[in-house]
Order: structure tokens, then C-alpha cells, then sequence
């Protein structure tokens, strides 16, 4: 023991007698009243109660009202969990300041539903207004949505979010043609394409009696007339080129100058023998406008007609298919604008004196088409 207490009492000497620096700081802070060391010397430790996790906290002013409240601190040997409590019993900070509610998470306010307006449904937008307090009590607690800077347009904006499914048009037609109709509605003497029974559903009964009380040649088709386009345009074609007879020399026409030809070459060639009837120079019938001249060889309107052979359909396919389109273009559900007036073409093969004299419009297939300047021969 002797060994052993000389070297113990030198050592305690050095460790009192040289302190840290860590001790010089807090002898200092101490010693000059900051309040760093104020508060680092002015506590001491407890034991804490056992099993609590309450965050190491501060006394509360009024201990009467709040009571104190011990920590979990940390573990020191010999005491067991500690608590850092104050000495000094009084604080500038109110305790509502010093509450730590971080770990409360967030209230729940409870709010009573409130019943929409009795138009309301699904998709429609209303403004809306609401108050958690009696805005007769406290006006400056109410709360409200601002009004949009897009009113009038509320309805429109909000429709555009809704899955709507689109109508879909029956063309009327075959659909080999539907890619060409240019018209929902038909001629109204085209008994092929009879618009279907009203439905009253979507319109009134009188409002569709007075749809067929309308001026005198309402439901009659009436090409698109543009600039360049001629008088004649303008008006609609007889009543007879819907008869059996005019169909079978337009289907005729069809077939023996265009059936090689796409539909559409087809359709353009069936709008200038059309044009032709409109027109007062030619005849006024579609047999008169495609076997004009026939007698005369070599010299008539379409050349199948007077080429010295006798026109025979050996395809009963593609002459069905004329059939059709010579009645979609009758009936106005198809009008090719690139045609327009035409009343000529020729095969892309051969180029005709003619030609120069009158205004070309558009190639489709192999044909070109050509109207005239003065709406009959130049």
C-alpha cells in the first residue's frame, strides 16, 4: 500500500492543481456570471421515474399547476436514469412557448359534411363557399375560394376532363366510299339514302314538322360554288336523274370510261357528266349528256359510246361498284372539291387541242380534269 499511495497522491495533486481546458471555461463562465455557464452549472441530475419516455425536459414555471416533469435523461452509473433539472425556478419564456409538440403530430378537427345543392350532380362546377366559425362572430375566419379568373367558362373546362364517347356518323354508305362522303345528308329525292324516322328523343316533333315547311327546293343538294365556278353550279339537278333509267346510263358511263380507275377516279368522272346536265349547253338528261352524238363515229361526249363496238358490262362487280358511286354523287353525299365545274378530262396518254383552251384543275388517276372559262365551250 505504501508503494502504491505516493504515486496516487501525486497524480490526484497534478489532476487538481493543472485542470483541463474544458475546466478553464467552465471556472470562467462561472466565475463572470454568462449565462452559458450560468446554465451549465446551475443544474443537477435526479432520478428519473421508471419506464418513462418523456423527452428530458425543463421544470415548468408553476409547478402547482403543471407539476414536474422528469425525464428519461441518460443512464449514470450508480443513480440509474436521470433527469437534468433546474435550479432556477424562474424563466422569461411562458410555458405555452416552452411546449414541445412535435411529437402530438397532427389535431383532428372534426367537421360536419355539408349537404350539396340539390342541382348538383356529377361533372357540373359551382362556386363554393364555407366557414369553419360563424362569419357573424369573426368575418376575418371565413373561409372561401377565391373566384376563378375564367368565369362563364366553368362548365366547358370541367366536361374536358370527362371520358366522353364520340358520336359516330353512319356515312350511308358502302365502305369502299366512306373515306369520300363529304355529306351527312342527302338529296332529299334520293329515296336510297331516306333519312330515318325523327328521333323524337333528341328533337321535338314540332320542330321537325317545321324543317319540312322550309322554302321551296329545301332538301335538294347544291354543290359548293367557289371562285371560278360557274352560274349553272347553283342549281339542283332534275328530278328525273334519280329515276332507274338515268341511273343505268350514269352506272353505263361509270363503268365504261373509269372502272379501272380508284373509286374516287370513278366519283370524278360521275361529277362532270352531272355537271354536264346542270349545264345548259349539254342535255339535260344524264342519257342525253353520255351518249351524245353517239351516231356520229368517233365524234361523240365519251368515247365507248361511238367507237364502232357495242358496250357490254362482262364484270358485274365492278359495275355494281359504278352503281354505287353514280348514286352517292347524285345524291350529293359525295362532291369532289378538286373537280369542282369540271365539264372535260382526257387520259393522261393522249392531249387533246381543246385542252388549251380551258383551265386544267386536277389529275386524279389517269384522267385530268379541265373546266371552262365561259360555263359552256370556250
Amino acid at each position: 500500500m505504501r508503494s502504491l499511495a505516493a504515486p496516487f497522491f501525486i497524480g490526484l495533486g497534478f489532476w487538481v492543481g493543472f485542470p483541463t481546458s474544458a475546466a478553464y471555461q467552465d471556472m470562467a463562465s462561472f466565475v463572470s456570471g454568462t449565462e452559458a455557464g450560468a446554465q451549465r452549472w446551475g443544474g443537477f441530475v435526479e432520478k428519473s421515474v421508471a419506464g418513462s419516455v418523456h423527452s428530458a425536459e425543463m421544470q415548468f414555471l408553476d409547478a402547482s399547476a403543471t407539476g414536474s416533469i422528469s425525464g428519461s435523461g441518460l443512464t449514470a452509473p450508480g443513480l440509474g436514469s436521470v433527469a437534468f433539472r433546474g435550479k432556477n425556478e424562474t424563466s422569461d419564456t411562458p410555458d405555452e412557448s416552452r411546449v414541445t409538440r412535435g411529437d402530438k403530430q397532427g389535431r383532428i378537427v372534426n367537421v360536419a359534411p355539408v349537404a350539396p345543392p340539390k342541382s348538383f350532380n356529377a361533372g357540373s362546377v359551382f362556386e363554393r363557399t364555407s366557414s369553419l366559425l360563424d362569419a357573424a362572430v369573426e368575418p376575418s375566419l371565413e373561409m372561401a375560394f377565391v373566384a376563378p379568373q375564367i368565369k362563364g367558362k366553368e362548365i366547358q373546362i370541367a366536361g374536358a376532363f370527362h371520358l366522353k364517347e364520340d358520336r359516330k356518323i353512319d356515312p350511308g354508305v358502302p365502305a369502299f366510299l366512306a373515306s369520300l362522303v363529304t355529306s351527312e345528308k342527302a338529296d332529299i329525292l334520293a329515296t336510297a339514302y331516306a333519312p330515318a324516322s325523327p328521333d323524337y328523343a333528341t328533337a321535338s316533333p314540332f320542330a321537325t314538322l317545321l324543317q319540312n315547311e322550309d322554302k321551296a327546293g329545301a332538301g335538294r343538294f347544291i354543290p359548293p360554288v367557289t371562285d371560278g365556278d360557274h352560274a349553272w353550279m347553283s342549281q339542283p339537278l332534275p328530278a328525273s336523274v334519280f329515276s332507274a333509267k338515268e341511273q343505268k346510263c350514269l352506272a353505263e358511263g361509270i363503268y365504261f370510261e373509269a372502272r379501272g380507275e380508284d373509286v374516287k377516279g370513278q366519283a370524278a368522272v360521275a361529277q362532270v357528266i352531272l355537271n354536264r346536265v346542270r349545264n345548259p349547253t349539254y342535255p339535260a338528261t344524264i342519257c342525253g349528256v353520255v351518249y351524245q352524238n353517239q351516231s356520229w363515229r368517233n365524234r361523240c361526249q365519251f368515247s365507248f359510246a361511238c367507237d364502232g363496238t357495242t358496250p357490254r358490262v362482262r364484270s358485274q362487280n365492278h359495275y355494281k361498284i359504278a352503281q354505287e358511286v353514280g348514286m352517292a354523287v347524285t345524291a350529293g353525299k359525295i362532291f369532289i372539291p378538286e373537280v369542282g365545274s369540271s365539264t372535260h378530262y382526257h387520259a393522261t396518254y393522249v392531249h387533246p387541242r381543246w385542252a388549251r383552251t380551258m383551265e386544267k384543275m386536277k389529275k386524279i388517276g389517269l384522267h385530268i380534269f379541265y373546266r371552262t372559262h365561259g360555263g359552256g365551250w370556250s
